[in-house]
């Protein structure tokens, strides 16, 4: 691309959210879709996670950012049983549950106040004494004090979900555009018309902005947007073991072990403000190793691999969905922190219907840039 090019939905990052936005638009009839990366496809925070599916586990507040979230969960079977007719690519969605261990040096937790709140909310939530856990996963630590079992807290393959999105465009003539860096969005008069790349002008009818930890990076004339998304590097330690070591994704404190189908168990994950440094640290990856150690037999466990990848976490942590007020032509869908892969499913289909249809949904709002505007106003 070497000239100007025209497309009726530019869609500004290539990872799990813009190429699931992509096949959704395609979904509800739209044909001249465009996808851009400065980069390859889903090769950053899609590619670097570890796919889990975990909103009860991680939270102690049923608000509506875990509403969202469980909303988002319970689309999974359907989402991967369509990907899979659609590309013939298993997305190996894994529905054993999580088990959150509580061991016994780890002092007063919350994990038992968590349990209670979900139980006394009516949620499946079950707990498990120290005998439970090890009939459930025989290979853990034998110093587990309890666990709690979140049996719709599920996973999927992170990396077989990008697979799969990039094929429904490959099949579908959704045009890829990659290892093209966005320079700056073009706005006319209020209006986002397009954008200017490092390969030329494409111009379109609607422009979305999911580039992840970039989106901040990518300038919108002379707009300034009330939130900022900066990158938080997270590191992942990759270990095999004989298939069937795990049967659920485990938590404690320390960290999580996700297992995979072939063997493989993903231990992680740090948080580290490192900037767009996304290299990984030889103390992180100790670290990682030796809490799996802590957690299965070190006999088991063979480490083969690590890296480490860029989350876009928002000023308050939460995504940033729907318009950017003052500008027409334009959707924004960034922030998912450490919820991109779940989220997946919810924010293309809320997203899509909103171009398309012209649909506001209560998320919309609720995870809106307005919020950032209000605080900015309330603090004047």
């Amino acid at each position: 691309m070497s000239q100007a090019h025209t497309t009726d939905i530019l869609i500004i990052g290539g990872g799990v959210i813009g190429l699931s936005i992509a096949r959704q638009l395609h979904k509800s009839g739209v044909r001249d879709i465009t996808v851009i990366d400065k980069g390859t496809c889903g090769r950053e925070a899609s590619w670097a996670a570890a796919g889990m599916l975990s909103p009860q586990a991680e939270t102690n507040e049923l608000d509506e950012f875990f509403e969202f979230c469980s909303r988002s969960r319970a689309m999974y079977p359907q989402f991967a049983a369509e990907l899979l007719r659609e590309t013939d690519v298993d997305i190996e969605l894994e529905r054993t549950g999580t088990i959150y261990l509580e061991l016994k040096d780890d002092g007063p937790g919350e994990l038992l106040a968590r349990y209670r709140l979900q139980r006394d909310a009516g949620l499946e939530v079950e707990l498990l004494s120290d005998e439970e856990v090890v009939r459930l996963e025989p290979h853990t630590s034998a110093s587990v004090s309890f666990g709690v079992l979140f049996p719709n807290d599920w996973q999927v393959d992170n990396r077989r979900l990008v697979q799969a999105l990039r094929a429904y465009a490959d099949r579908n003539g959704i045009n890829v555009i990659e290892n093209t860096p966005v320079q700056h969005e073009l706005v006319e008069t209020s209006r986002v018309t397009g954008a200017e790349t490092s390969r030329g002008t494409i111009h379109s009818q609607h422009t979305v902005l999911t580039a992840g930890a970039w989106s901040s990076l990518i300038a919108l004339g002379d707009f300034d947007l009330p939130a900022r998304v900066e990158p938080v590097k997270g590191q992942i330690v990759c270990l095999t073991a004989p298939p069937g070591t795990l049967a659920h994704v485990i938590y404690s404190h320390q960290g999580y072990l996700v297992p995979r189908r072939d063997g493989r168990i993903l231990a992680g994950s740090t948080t580290e403000h490192t900037g767009y440094d996304d290299s990984a640290s030889s103390e992180a990856i100790e670290r990682l190793t030796r809490f799996a150690n802590e957690m299965l037999p070190a006999t088991l466990l063979e480490t083969t691999d690590s890296w480490a990848g860029l989350r876009p976490r928002s000023t308050d942590g939460l995504p940033i969905l729907g318009g950017i007020g003052g500008l027409t032509g334009v959707t924004i869908a960034t922030g998912h922190y450490r919820n991109g892969i779940l989220l997946t499913p919810i924010t293309a289909k809320l997203i899509a219907d909103r171009i398309v249809n012209g649909v506001h949904q209560k998320e919309l709002a609720a995870f809106g840039l307005e919020r950032f505007s209000s605080v900015a106003g309330a603090s004047n």
